[in-house]
């Protein structure tokens, strides 16, 4: 027996060296090739699926009549999602269009009465004229009866009633001439009445467009075709202006990618990306590099650092990148604003 287990020492003396080397050979493929690969990609797992959020905020007040939709329901820009009762702003509007017609009809009415008192110029025209003529009559006749008289041909009874007629037509041509001030005074009143309530017609316009714009506001249609999320409303409940009920998730999604700010100096837009979704590991997902943000994150937070004062740390920053995702749409279906992803960006 013990000539059996004599030579299993130096064998097993000769094991670790070959297990070690082969442990330095694996690691020092699996560094070159990834020091190969990393020269021409740059990637990070500071990523993630974003996608633009819209809350839909009513803009009057009212009650919840309707409701159209199921949470987490897929909906079309334009699609009817909740009405509220909208009595209130018919009768306003009904109330808008009652004062509406009623400045026409006052305009109506001054711009009748203008008419009128023109049309009545040409009466007081006429009857001056009639003024004037009796005038030249009653004279012509005083001149003669005045001549009579000096002859003692007619009575004194005669000419004074000459006298009188004469003066009668004076004053009915002074009185029919003093009426032209008095029309042209109450023309120019109503034609100032109808300018008014003409401007005031304009307000009223105002008012019935401004009433139909707060009914047309009582159905609320989706803004953009996305997933509606977040329901916090119910039928029959109060709403007010201004509150949010619940937000449209759009369905067209892309990419925020943090990239170190030294691993910026390769990247361009439209470059290839290869996306690798967490919850997803199996599918492989292809984007485009779309756009860069014009600052860093920590430049867009609620307090920025200021390195200004106080000690100072080097940190290293990060760039938000924006990725286009080029999927089908059964994809794009399954994907949501806020998964974590890992992006390799070809940079060569």
């Amino acid at each position: 027996m013990e000539q059996n287990t004599t030579p299993a020492k130096p064998r097993k003396k000769l094991l670790f060296p070959i297990i070690l080397g082969l442990v330095l050979l694996i690691a020092l493929g699996f560094t070159l090739k990834e020091y190969i690969f990393l020269q021409s990609h740059e990637e990070t797992d500071d990523a993630q699926i974003d996608g633009d959020i819209s809350p839909v905020i009513p803009r009057v007040s009212g009650y919840v009549t309707a409701i159209n939709f199921q949470d987490n329901q897929f909906v079309h820009a334009g699609d009817t999602l909740v009405v509220l009762d909208d009595k209130d702003y018919k009768i306003k509007l009904d109330q808008a269009n009652a004062a509406l017609t009623a400045a026409q009809k006052n305009v109506a009415a001054y711009k009748a009465t203008v008419f009128e008192t023109q049309s009545n110029f040409g009466v007081q025209k006429a009857n001056i004229e009639e003024a004037q003529v009796r005038l030249w009559k009653a004279e012509q006749d005083y001149d003669r009866y005045k001549n009579l008289y000096d002859d003692h041909v007619i009575t004194k009874a005669q000419f004074d009633q000459a006298t009188a007629d004469k003066e009668s037509a004076q004053a009915a041509l002074d009185a029919a001439k003093s009426q032209i001030p008095v029309l042209d005074k109450r023309v120019n009143t109503n034609e100032q009445q109808t300018t008014a309530t003409a401007s005031i017609i304009d307000t009223r316009k105002a008012d019935v467009e401004y009433a139909q714009l707060q009914l047309s506001y009582t159905v609320i249609t989706a803004p953009a075709s996305g997933i509606v999320s977040k329901r916090n409303i119910q039928i029959g409940q109060l709403v007010q202006a201004g509150t949010p009920m619940f937000s449209v998730v759009h369905d067209s999604l892309y990419i925020t990618a943090n990239f170190k700010e030294t691993q910026m100096n390769d990247i361009r837009i439209k470059q290839a990306v290869d996306v690798s979704v967490d919850a997803f590991p199996n599918d492989k997902i292809q984007g485009t590099i779309e756009s860069v943000s014009g600052a860093t994150g920590a430049k867009f937070s609620l307090l920025p650092p200021d390195n200004a004062t106080g000690n100072f740390v080097k940190v290293v920053q990060r760039v938000p990148v924006r990725i286009k995702l080029d999927v089908d749409s059964a994809t794009m279906a399954r994907l949501r604003p806020g998964m974590s992803v890992k992006v390799t960006v070809h940079t060569k």
